[in-house]
């Protein structure tokens, strides 16, 4: 049952505690708000631009976009139920399947991705308003201005995650439909010079090195919908837990797909740029933006300038603030509120120092790509527990890490599981050394595919296949099953060890089995 929603003002008090059911007003309509607005971006027109940037066609380019971001959604989307179902972010669902302590893997690995995402998110948002601002009003393209509108991004993003949930919600309502109208506006800017016969550089599939291009196009399209894999619990958990399970992944599935409106965008705009202005197109160095506001028309200025504005926070507030929830899940001493403000401060310190100092911004692209290969294991390993424990999990033993406690049915050896974690090892392992991305990073195995990065499909099959394995061949304890038992696997009369020590009242304490 639903309560009534707090003020926007108000502070939220909750941190990786289980959510009570009374404080779960939020639909299946929120975390279709909060996934898209945190993607209906400056940073998703980029990753579309990369096709073009790789020689496709626009009718190609079209193809690899649309197949990796449907494949990528169904990815995705069932991360989604486990904010429902236990109340908590994803990062202590994974508390049931990699143990008590290995759940720490899916916070580091999220906190990476978010810092990585901030970053991107107000470097190409204060690139964007601050050329914007100068082409529209002449203001100086100096170390001084970008530096001006970065922390003033920050700043407010760091604002509105202190302040928690609802605000995010507020803020990504009004971003959702004021982004998407600007992109429709920028479709009407850009009309009258969009081909949408643009050739590229292959004439056809037979054409050598198509295949590379286009995999390789369809794989980035695919990163993004998984970026948010570790998040979706973070909003998910204040959906309440009777809400019907298809509507909640249907809400997961659907803010992807409407990501086509940046990708397409980016699709466009790149193909313009790259007949107009050929030179920001430069594989060794491109520049989207600077491509972007060389092509456009004068009255569409003011818009990119909003639109930086608009879509900067909405990202950045999607991001920093599961950097901060995960942060306080690992080092329970924080809370929510400190933990964001600490994180906040040295992603904003990190922010300036990799723009100003040490030009990291093409490496920081790189570092996230490579969380993410490591993150779609992890991925798998929640999806197929969920379906091998039909949705059945201890509320009480998912807190045993932040009550500093030992035992429960997910304690497993010393708080580790090894069937999920050497699972995730492997396969994250495994997809890292046929990583390819010239000029960045090409792993050992990185060519053995002909220079296609095959690296998500190697460790998102690997995982499937190792994970299935293991728990067939080392079936795990009878009690992690639930009632109804294990479904696929087999499980074992290992004893559970009662839970120990802590303190079971404190303020993470979630007594009821969900």
């Amino acid at each position: 049952m639903s309560g009534k929603a707090p003020a926007l003002n108000e502070v939220e008090q909750f941190g990786i505690e289980r959510i009570p059911d009374a404080d779960r007003t939020a639909r299946p309509l929120d975390l279709f708000r909060l996934a898209f607005g945190g993607a209906n971006t400056f940073a998703t027109c980029v990753l579309g631009a990369f096709p073009i940037l790789f020689g496709l066609s626009f009718r190609q380019a079209l193809v690899a976009t649309v197949l990796g971001l449907v494949v990528g959604s169904l990815i995705l989307a069932p991360l989604a139920v486990f904010g429902p179902r236990n109340g908590v972010n994803n990062a202590v669902s994974s508390s049931a399947h990699l143990g008590v302590h290995g759940r720490i893997v899916g916070s580091f690995l999220s906190l990476l991705t978010a810092v990585a995402f901030f970053s991107i998110s107000v470097w190409s948002s204060g690139d964007a308003l601050v050329g914007g601002a100068h082409r529209l009003v002449h203001l100086p393209q100096n170390d001084v201005t970008f530096a001006l509108a970065y922390g003033v991004f920050a700043v407010l993003v760091l604002v509105v995650c202190v302040y928690g949930f609802r605000f995010m919600l507020f803020v990504n309502k009004i971003a959702v439909i004021a982004a998407s109208a600007l992109f429709v506006l920028g479709f009407i800017a850009f009309a009258g010079d969009f081909d949408f016969g643009y050739q590229g550089a292959f004439p056809s599939v037979s054409t050598p090195g198509f295949w590379p291009s286009f995999i390789g196009s369809a794989l980035i399209v695919l990163s993004n919908p998984v970026s948010f894999g570790a998040f979706l619990g973070d909003w998910a958990r204040y959906i309440p837990a009777e809400t019907p399970r298809v509507r909640v992944v249907g809400a997961a599935f659907a803010s992807q797909i409407a990501t086509l409106l940046p990708f397409l965008f980016g699709l466009v705009t790149a193909s313009i740029i790259a007949t107009k202005a050929a030179a920001y197109m430069d594989p060794a160095a491109p520049n989207y933006v600077g491509g972007l506001l060389a092509t456009a028309p004068t009255w569409y200025f003011l818009p990119v300038c909003l639109l930086a504005l608009i879509g900067g926070m909405a990202t950045g507030t999607t991001a920093l603030y599961g950097t901060g929830l995960d942060f306080s899940s690992v080092f329970t001493r924080f809370s929510r509120v400190q933990a964001t403000v600490f994180i906040g401060v040295l992603s904003i310190a990190f922010i300036f120092l990799g723009r100003f100092a040490m030009n990291l911004t093409q490496s920081i692209s790189t570092f996230a790509t490579l969380i993410i290969t490591c993150t779609a294991p992890w991925m798998v390993i929640m999806m197929l527990g969920w379906l091998t424990r039909r949705g059945w999990y201890d509320a009480d033993s998912l807190q045993v890490f932040n009550r500093r406690q030992r035992g429960g049915r997910y304690w497993f050896a010393h708080g580790w599981n090894w069937r999920g974690m050497g699972t995730w090892f492997a396969s994250a392992t495994l997809a890292l050394l046929f990583v390819n991305l010239p000029g960045q990073f090409v792993g050992p195995l990185g060519d053995v595919a002909g220079g296609v990065d095959v690296s998500l499909p190697v460790g998102l099959v690997l995982a499937a296949v190792l994970y299935l394995a293991l728990l067939l061949l080392f079936p795990e304890p009878r009690a992690v099953y639930g009632p109804d038992g294990p479904r696929l696997v087999r499980s074992s009369d290992t004893p559970v060890p009662p839970i120990t020590g802590g303190d079971p009242s404190g303020p993470v304490a979630a007594r009821a089995s969900v």
